[in-house]
Formats: structure tokens, sequence, C-alpha cells
């Protein structure tokens, strides 16, 4: 039973009868302080900051206390700080929350009260403001003048254009200071900013691309240019002029000028739970809060990280550094500018649990410790410090790093808005973080990404990670570098530095990285994607759903027991003592090497659905006591990839997992998350009726199989795939396939691979294992000739 007690406030302003808080005093002794939401947002934001100093207070003499904010939406000029002196303990951590059964919102916008006046077909209104990059009109975020318009059918930044600041289009802009430019990398490796500081003789003064650090151009394609005033020309865009402080907006239809409520963002965090290392802010929980209307970062996303393609901003609605035990569950995070959670330096036993986290700027949560604990530490991707200067001891030099955490239960979607270099759960320099039972879609890049191999010991399993990569390319649903103190940009150089200091990458991971349990699909790359040196990792229990799995460069990656759908191994550029093994997993396409002379300590016993890709792996002599068959999978429409007890791949050691235990647990974001679609399973050659149909990038084919065929067409044998039909301007529309065309080989150039199609479940392989070039060139027959024609998988 619980006796309260409530004590008017008395020295908070002038206390009006909704603007108070209330103290509850409980038989557990501890203080629950409680804050109303008032009608000036101002008072608002006094009235929390007046509680949290009087939990101080408490806190200073050892009482456990709670701030409970009532129902209502509190705007914030300045995040609330929590350091350590509001430190709770183990048994009674300080709590800061939503009462219970109310929605609270801590907002980083300011509502403003908008005298509008016609001018054309605008509105127009005088505002106070120092810039802002983000309008609300009645809770919906509004779009930035921008050129190509807005169009949410568009994939890559919903619009881009080549001619986005084309001469002849700048030349129309009286003043584009103040603009943005936009853009992807040019090897589409995530996204690159820009500021527009003015022009000179028809040429932007640009200021930026330090947001990836992989550094290049910008894309020539792939880019779109925003605040600019000339561009203000379709419903919902606006423009603010910071000469004359003087917003522009371009209503919709339904516009109601005499009940609309305006918000401009104004900071970039809301709530910063910062110590320091000596005073770590220690249990703290915050929940049930909705975190929303921050500003937009990407400007301040400059710092490197290791060797990886990445920059960060350390920084997000909630940033934690420096601290203990720290809880941030329950919550929403929504209409974010930048990141949602980053968590920094020295932080150990952090918990992020059970948020819904979407519509936001950035990546939702990081793990980012500091360069200052690595050692002989590289950033950019073609630094390198030699070995004879290098410092060879194990491990890192401080504690200034994540470490001992957990992210689990979090429903993460439509992140990276302006972002692309993002992540749904973000890994670096930090160890033993694990990252569980989270559902993660709609992602422009990775859904997991670990930026290197500092220090290992993460857990990722029980994730359900699909329609990933969908803006970028040459990426996984899961991402990972391993471009730690060993590798070496140069090859060859790095084939001698593996051959004299074997092991020397336990020398930065540690500790295995484990990867289980998990299902996997990539739109665009692979579904497990360990990229330039990623090593020390073990592998299994993991369904993939589309991309494969790639294993480049690299030492001690053992990958068993998985299930690998309509896709396959990808084997590129292994050194010679790699100690990898690839054994007991069920494939359904051939093995995809580049590059590759060596074959690591095992690929054997495992389970292929055609004898001709069995054969493919033995010639490289691989796979000696690997098979062929059908797996047998229990109901593969429903995504249950158990194999029946007749399953060849029960021979070869293979053993069932769970099917069922993937994403979030708790039944209010299992309520709300969205599952894969399940493909359709091209097993084998006999398992493919004749008038079976594939449709890929906006065309429809079917497999060349009678001889009749093979006159009409014109083609040298009974082989290829038949385009039937070509949406009208879909990719393949675009690329020139056309009605009766078939294609004969899909090919690589830049490593001189060829496929040979014989039907469409090879054309469907081909296309999964190359869709993350972005592109798939293929030779066709048309009127008794062939043509080499390019199709853009990223459009």
């Amino acid at each position: 039973m619980r006796t309260f007690i409530f004590l008017m406030c008395s020295t908070l302003l002038a206390c009006s009868n909704d603007a108070h808080i209330s103290h509850t005093a409980t038989e557990q002794k501890k203080t629950v302080l409680f804050v109303s939401s008032l009608d000036d947002p101002k008072l608002s934001e006094l009235a929390i900051n007046k509680a949290l100093l009087d939990a101080k207070a408490l806190l200073a003499t050892g009482k456990p206390v709670e701030v409970r904010l009532k129902q209502g939406t509190y705007y914030l000029s300045k995040p609330i700080q929590l350091d350590h002196e509001y430190s709770g303990n183990q048994e009674q951590p300080f709590i800061f929350a939503a009462e219970q059964g109310s929605r609270v919102v801590l907002s980083g916008a300011k509502p403003l009260s908008v005298v509008w006046q016609r001018d054309g077909e605008l509105l127009k209104a005088v505002i106070e403001s120092d810039g802002f990059d983000q309008l609300f009109i009645n809770g919906q975020k509004q779009i930035r003048a921008r050129y190509p318009n807005y169009d949410p059918e568009v994939k890559v930044f919903n619009g881009y254009a080549e001619d986005a600041i084309s001469s002849a289009r700048v030349a129309t802009w009286k003043n584009p200071k103040g603009g943005v430019v936009h853009a992807l990398h040019e090897g589409r490796w995530g996204g690159m900013h820009y500021l527009i500081e003015g022009k000179e003789q028809g040429e932007l003064k640009l200021l930026g691309g330090f947001q990836n650090n992989r550094q290049s151009p910008m894309h020539t394609k792939y880019r779109y240019v925003e605040n600019i005033f000339e561009e203000l020309d379709a419903p919902s865009e606006w423009y603010f002029d910071e000469q004359t402080d003087t917003l522009y907006f371009y209503p919709p239809d339904d516009f109601d000028l005499s009940n609309s409520e305006i918000e401009i963002t104004s900071t970039n965090h809301l709530i910063e739970l910062v110590g320091s290392e000596s005073h770590p802010v220690k249990n703290i929980r915050v929940e049930n809060f909705v975190f929303t209307q921050t500003n937009q970062t990407f400007m301040q996303t400059k710092e490197p990280l290791l060797r990886s393609d990445w920059a960060v901003y350390r920084g997000g609605a909630v940033l934690i550094s420096n601290a203990q035990k720290v809880e941030v569950k329950n919550n929403v995070f929504k209409e974010l500018g930048g990141n949602a959670i980053f968590v920094s330096d020295y932080s150990r036993d952090i918990k992020i649990a059970g948020n819904e986290i979407y519509n936001i700027g950035a990546s939702a949560v990081s793990f980012v410790g500091s360069a200052t604990a690595v050692r002989s530490p590289s950033f950019e991707y073609h630094q390198y410090v030699n070995i004879d200067k290098m410092d060879l001891a194990k491990g890192p030099k401080n504690e200034r790093y994540p470490s001992n955490s957990v992210v689990f239960d979090n429903l993460i979607h439509d992140i990276g808005q302006v972002e692309k270099q993002v992540a749904g759960v973000q890994l670096s320099m930090s160890a033993n973080v694990t990252v569980s039972h989270n559902t993660i879609y709609r992602v422009p890049r990775a859904g997991i990404n670990v930026s290197e191999g500092t220090w290992g010991g993460h857990v990722i399993e029980h994730n359900d990670v699909f329609s990933t990569v969908l803006e970028t390319g040459d990426h996984g649903a899961f991402n990972s570098w391993g471009r730690d103190r060993f590798w070496h940009p140069d090859r060859a150089k790095m084939n001698q530095l593996a051959k004299e200091y074997p092991g020397l990458y336990r020398a930065d991971v540690i500790k295995p990285i484990i990867i289980r349990n998990n299902r996997f699909q990539c739109d665009y790359g692979w579904d497990i994607d360990l990229d330039d040196g990623s090593s020390n990792y073990e592998i299994y229990n993991n369904v993939l759903l589309s991309g494969g799995l790639k294993l480049r460069e690299g030492f001690r990656r053992k990958v068993e027991n998985n299930v690998i759908l309509n896709n396959s191994f990808h084997p590129h550029v292994w050194f010679e003592n790699s100690e990898d093994i690839f054994r007991k997993n069920i494939v359904l396409a051939s093995h995809k090497p580049i590059l590759n002379n060596h074959w690591g300590q095992e690929i054997d016993f495992n389970l292929f659905t055609t004898e001709r890709a069995l054969v493919k792996a033995q010639n490289l002599g691989l796979d000696k006591h690997s098979t062929y068959g059908n797996p047998q999978f229990v109901d593969p429409s429903t995504g249950d990839y158990r194999v029946s007890a007749g399953s060849p791949a029960l021979s070869l050691g293979f053993k069932n997992f769970a099917m069922d235990q993937f994403g979030v647990t708790s039944p209010r974001l299992k309520a709300q998350a969205e599952s894969p679609s399940f493909p359709n399973l091209y097993l084998s050659s006999n398992d493919t009726q004749q008038d079976d149909e594939l449709t890929l990038f906006g065309a429809t084919f079917k497999s060349v199989t009678t001889l009749g065929e093979q006159s009409a067409l014109g083609i040298p044998e009974i082989a290829g795939a038949l385009v039937t039909h070509v949406k009208h301007n879909s990719q393949a529309d675009e690329a020139g396939l056309v009605k009766g065309d078939v294609i004969l080989r899909v090919i690589d150039t830049e490593f001189s691979g060829v496929d040979k199609i014989i039907n469409i479940k090879d054309l469907l392989t081909s296309y999964r294992s190359r869709k993350w070039r972005g592109e798939l060139e293929v030779v066709v027959v048309r009127n008794q000739n062939e043509h080499v024609l390019v199709v853009n998988l990223l459009d």
C-alpha cells in the first residue's frame, strides 16, 4: 500500500493551479516529483528545471527520487542535462520519466504565432528566428524548397537530378547562399552534404563533403539541392529568408490559415546524460517519453572513424557519455533531424530497450568510443601506420570506450532520411555490446554496422533486419569493416604482412564477434557483408533471404549452419593463412569467388540445390564431402526454413534452429512491426516449371526450353531468359530491353566474370550476386545479333 502526500509548489514562479510540482512520499521513502505542462513553453521548461534542482538536492542527502512529467508537450530551448549529481544507486536508480499512462512529448522545437499574408501562390510571415532547418505545421514535417521536387515514389533522396547544380540552373538563382547540396558518395558509399557559401562567375562555392570518411567527389547523378528560394514551387514547400526574417510557404489546397500550429526546430539534443571519467553518471533511467523535432546535424558530421567509411556527429536526441548503468527504455523517437541515441566515450552497462525509432535524419543507436583508446590509429581509408612504428600491444590504451551494454527489443525503421551513411545500430571502438531482438527496416544503408574490430566481443542475435541498402550500394544488412592495425590498403603489402605477422588481427578484435539466430535481407548488397579485413567472427544459425554472405580479406571467420536463399557464398580476396571455415550451410546457388587464390581452413559439408553448383565448387578443390538436393524446407511460404526429417542437409551435419524468434519481443512493438517478404525459391531446374515466370527490374522473363523457341529466336542453344514483357518507364525499359530479347550472359567487366544464363534461375542468382554494384551488364540476342545493355538497379 502506498500513501500520497501532495505539497503544492511554493517556490516556482507564481504557481498557478495547473503549474506545479507535486511531491509524493511512499512507505518506501521514495520522493516522486510530478511536473505539469504549461500553456507557456518557457514556464514548462522552467518547471522541469526546478523539479530537477529539487531532485538533485534530495539525491545529495541519499534519498531516492523520481521526476515524472504529466501529460503534455514540453518545448525545450536547450537540452535537459543530467550530470553525475543525478546518480542514483543500484537498488534505487534516479528515474526521469513520463507519468504512467501519459503521453509526454519532449520537443526541440519552438511554437510560433504566425500572421500569414498572401504573396501570389505563396504565404509569407515575418517571424523571430536565428535560423532553422525543419518546419512543422500541425505536427507534420514540411519540405524545404528543393530541386528536384520531393517524390515519395523515388527511392534515392525522394528525387535526384544530374543537373541539380548545373551552371544553367545556378544562373536562375539570385542568391543561393545558405542553400544545401545533398549527394551520394561517388562510389555510392553513403552520402555527402555541402553548404552553399555563395557563387562566383556562375559557379557555386561549396563547404562540406567531410561527412564520408572515404573521400571522393560527389556522385554526378544522385544529388539534389534545397533551401533555394527560386525552387519554392510545389505544395508544402517552404523557405526562410534570414536577411528579412521572412518565412515563405507554398500551401496545399486544404491548408487552413486560421487553424494552423507552426513549430520550428531550435536544439540538437533533448537530454544529455554526461559525466566525466572521474565522476561518471550512474544508475539513471529515462523512460516513456516521445522525443521529437531536433535540428539536422549533417554539417556537424565530420569526426572520422577508424578507416571505415564513416564520419560521426557525437550527439543525438539522447546523448550518453561517461556513464554507468543508464537505461533508455520504452520511448518513441520520431521526426528528428539527426541521431536518436548516441553513447560515447567511457560508458558501461548501458541498456537501450523497448524504444521505437523512426522518421529520423541519421542513425538510431550508436556506440562510439574515443580514438585515444586505440593503439596506432589510422583514419582515412588510405592511411597506414608502418609496422616499425606500430604499437603492437594488445587491446585498448585506456577505458574511454563503451562496453558491456545491451541494445534490446527496439523497433527501428525509416531512418537516414537526410544522412545516408547511417545504421539502425552502429558500433565503433567499443566492446561486448549485445544487439538482440531488434527489428530494423527501410534504411538507406546497413541495418547493423560494425565499423572496425576494436575490440570485439559483440553478440548480434535474434534480429530481424530487412529492406536495407535502399539508397546506396556495395554494403549489407549487416556490414562490418576490419581495417584495424594489421590491415593495409595495398593488397600486396597486406599479403606480406599477413605472412610475417600472423595473428596480429587479434591485437584489436581480442574477442570473437558472434552473429547468430538472425534473419537478414539486403536489397542492393549482401545479407551479411564482412568487408575489408573483418576478422574473428563466428556466424551461425542465420537465415539470409536474398543477398548471400561475403567474406573479404580478414582472418578466422567461422560460418556454419546458415540458410542462404537464392544466393550463395561470396569469398573475396582471401589470405593464404586466413583460417576461414564455411561448412554445414544450405546454399541455393554456386559460390561466387572474386580474386581468390586461397581457400582457408575448410569449405565443405554444404548442401547445394543443383549438381551444377556442386560441380563448380568441387572443380575449385572445395566441398569434397558436400552434396546437392532439395533441402525440404518445412514451409518456406511462411518463412519456416527448418528442414524435414528426410532432408539431405541433416546427414551433412546441419541442425534446425528456431524460425519464430526474430525481432522485437514486447507485445506493443510486435503489434507495430512489419515483416519481410519471403522469396519464391528456385531450388533446381527440375523444380522450376517450364512456364514459370520471373519479374526483375520491371521486365518479365521465362526460360527458353524448347527447340521451337531456340529456332524462332535465333539463338545457338536451348538456353537463356526470354523477355516476355517490359513495363513502361521501368529500369528494364530505360536500359533498352524489349519484348523478345533473350539474355544469354551476365558479365562483370571489372573482374572479367561471366555467368552463362541457362534459365531464369540463373538470371535471378546473377542478379542477386551483382546487385550490390547498382547495375547489371547483360548480353542479349535480338534479331540474331548480340547487344550489351546495362540495367540500372538503384533507381
